[in-house]
């Protein structure tokens, strides 16, 4: 009778039958992904389309009435000089001249020409400009500023010329930003392999997953080019495509690798163990990826741009893995054969040997099922004890005051808002209407004038600029704060619920939004709390059919999803306990801002959930196996959680190692993550799936696999595999 194989297994016998082609085939998609992604070039999110909300509305009139530009301040400030004295006014002139001779400075203001700014101390003065053009092409003309200003400054060495502003600030932010990505990049790799030659004791092997994973990865950064024409992709993506990437490549195959090698152990053929290997592990791998793509899929739910970005980022670079795993790497693997061992490290050898092939998760494992009660109230009282702190979570969106403050554009930054309070969290007012120059527009905006003039919030010449046409016109309000803080907050309330409502009550035909740091950090925030609720529903209900169909059991998403939710809330107590308690600060070199940074609860929940299915899959379909083979259900449970512990801890080993690379980086965004996922994965592939998974379901005995009746309908999965010798190629 002829054996019936799954898609995995399918594939992988064309795969080993072709190996030319499909090694080949997948070496040329690389290829040609990174031909077409450098022909075709990604587009980037602008800015007005990256703010959502009111702000995000304001933006988009101020770019569509060309009334965005790209302001510049130059600081020149002494302790000891002040406005009026020979040497700062000449420094202040000469800095003056030096810009006016600069190819890229429109609208120039100077105190040398009743322009600008002069401090209340006089120690402090601002030259004021614009670049032109849109915000990547100002990023690039202001280079010749900056020379110009470093001129200035060498010029006078005893006085302070410094340049602060949004294309400047951007260049030097992006140069960090890059610098310290790029450092976790590089850094990964490495790390990585040095956690999968521990793992196979080979270094053939160790490679394998390695460049499957850094293939598919590469492949994806460059195939993001083509979606990024629909949907324009945030900066970070990459990031956080090689992070995702390089986690769920490497554990695909090592899940397969793992199980190709101890078939061969247990005395099968080579192309027999790869069968098995394709049947089984292979399998998992495609229930699994297909889990985490439909988790990351939440993210299109945001409503945010930027997770938009991430969404479609991160479910093709696992759809690229999981192909990668399951047509190449069998190819890969029929190749090599034996030869996968080769390379072999004496030491790890020689205690594998000692060990004799058994997991030191087994031991473990085996005194939780003897006393389940015990180790599920102990386990999971942990967690929920991690977890408590989470229902404290205060959201706050980073703003500059949580930028390493050793960058030198930070320094100037704090410079320029201690000696002119209002530059840095100003609010824009935006009027969009047929006509603002005149009528009861004009009126409303004079009045809107006169109502901050009076305001306690509003600490800075109002000034008012309108679109060529007269349809547009932005109020800048320089309000008290710095930035996104409490107090630049309060302010914005007080200018959306109060001001702006007085001044144009009853005018007909106008259209008033807000914008500024703090409102764009207010709708940002808004936006997550109004949509997490739909996000989370999604997935977990998605989740829950994934797995009711693939295991035929309403008990096992149940638990899957409840266990998941208790690493997940885990997690997010850490971050309480570290970044908003500011447990840890001088250990980490961080200063907390009194919250969590509020896109990453959203962010961590969609990854940790796909990650930790992952894992969860793995186990349960080795699980489920064994009872499709005859085996009990307690004994199946021992047998399966004990033969996958070590695939999952070496899985979970290279994230953990990976994730702790961003906790070094000096963005406070990027300490969160790299906390929260790492410190997830480390309690899902310890406590959760080696204690608190067999301690339930030592409890649950054969109800793990209870299917309502009305449910019988569900098409029966073969985990088992086929026992059988493929056919001859």
């Amino acid at each position: 009778m002829q054996a019936k194989f799954n898609i995995a297994a399918r594939a992988a016998r064309w795969s080993t039958a072709h190996r030319k082609i499909a090694i080949f085939g997948w070496l040329a998609f690389v290829l040609v992904s990174v031909f077409v992604g450098g022909a075709v070039g990604q587009k980037t999110l602008s800015d007005s389309k990256s703010v959502p909300g009111e702000a995000g509305r304001a933006e988009a009139a101020l770019e569509a009435a060309r009334l965005k530009p790209n302001s510049e301040l130059v600081l020149i400030q002494s302790g000891d000089l002040e406005a009026g004295d020979a040497a700062f006014d000449s420094a202040v002139a000469d800095a003056t001249q030096r810009l006016r001779a600069s190819p890229a400075v429109t609208h120039l203001s100077s105190p040398t020409q009743g322009g600008g700014q002069v401090s209340a101390d006089g120690h402090s003065a601002l030259i004021e400009f614009e670049v032109p053009g849109d915000a990547e092409q100002a990023e690039t003309r202001v280079d010749s500023s900056l020379a110009a200003v470093a001129a200035a400054q060498r010029a006078h060495p005893g006085i302070r010329v410094e340049q602060f502003g949004d294309a400047s600030a951007n260049k030097a932010l992006e140069a960090v930003f890059s610098e310290d990505l790029g450092k976790a990049e590089t850094t990964s790799l490495p790390i990585t392999l040095i956690v999968l030659v521990l793992a196979f004791g080979a270094l053939v092997a160790a490679f394998v997953p390695l460049l499957i994973a850094f293939s598919a990865v590469l492949a994806t950064v460059s195939l993001l080019a083509i979606p990024s024409q629909l949907v324009p992709m945030d900066p970070n993506v990459s990031s956080v495509v090689v992070l995702v990437g390089l986690a769920v490549g490497v554990d695909y195959s090592l899940f397969y690798l793992r199980r190709e090698r101890e078939e061969r152990r247990a005395g099968r053929s080579a192309e027999a163990s790869l069968l098995a290997a394709a049947a089984t592990s292979g399998r998992a791998v495609l229930v699994s990826g297909a889990t985490v793509i439909a988790s990351m899929a939440g993210m299109l739910l945001s409503g945010d741009p930027t997770f938009t970005s991430f969404a479609v980022g991160t479910m093709t670079v696992v759809a690229v893995a999981m192909f990668a795993s399951l047509t190449v790497l069998p190819a890969v693997l029929s190749k090599l054969g034996d030869k996968v061992d080769r390379g072999r490290i004496p030491f790890i050898g020689r205690l594998r040997a000692r060990r004799g092939g058994r997991s030191a998760w087994a031991g473990i494992v085996e005194r939780v099922m003897r006393r389940p009660v015990v180790s599920l109230v102990a386990s999971a009282g942990l967690l929920v004890a991690l977890a408590l702190p989470a229902l404290g979570m205060h959201l706050v969106v980073s703003g500059a005051d949580d930028l390493p403050r050793d960058i030198p554009v930070v320094q100037t930054y704090d410079r320029v808002t201690a000696a002119f309070p209002g530059e840095a969290a100003s609010s824009q007012v935006v009027v969009e209407a047929g006509d603002t120059a005149s009528g009861p527009v004009a009126a409303a905006i004079a009045d809107l004038r006169e109502r901050a003039a009076a305001s306690r919030v509003v600490n800075g010449p109002v000034a008012v600029e309108r679109s060529r046409d007269g349809k547009v016109a932005s109020i800048d309000l320089p309000t008290v704060g710095r930035g996104s803080d409490a107090e630049a907050t309060a302010a914005l309330a007080t200018i959306r619920e109060r001001m702006v409502p007085a001044a144009f009550a009853g005018v007909p035909g106008v259209d008033v939004n807000v914008t500024g740091m703090a409102a764009q950090s207010k709708d940002f925030g808004d936006l997550v709390a109004q949509r997490l609720p739909l996000v989370f529903a999604f997935v977990l209900g998605l989740a829950f059919l994934l797995l009711l169909f693939t295991f035929r059991s309403i008990v096992v998403p149940i638990k899957a999803i409840a266990l998941n939710l208790l690493s997940v809330g885990a997690a997010y107590g850490v971050l309480v306990l570290v970044f908003q308690d500011g447990l840890g600060e001088s250990l980490l070199g961080f200063h907390s801002n009194g919250g969590v940074s509020s896109w990453l609860p959203m962010f961590l929940f969609v990854i940790l959930f796909g990650l930790s299915m992952d894992y969860h899959v793995l186990i349960l379909s080795r699980v489920r196996e064994g009872v499709d083979r005859g085996m009990s259900s307690d004994e199946a449970v021992r047998r399966g959680i004990a033969a996958t512990a070590g695939t999952v801890t070496s899985a979970a080993l290279v994230m953990v190692a990976v994730f702790s690379i961003f906790a070094t980086l000096s963005i406070l965004d990027m300490k969160e993550m790299g906390i929260g996922l790492a410190v997830a994965v480390l309690i899902d592939a310890t406590i959760v799936r080696a204690v608190l998974l067999p301690a339930a379901m030592k409890l649950l005995g054969d109800r793990n696999w209870y299917l309502p009746r009305s449910l019988g309908w569900l098409p029966r999965v073969e985990h088992a595999g086929p026992q059988v010798e493929p056919a001859k190629a």
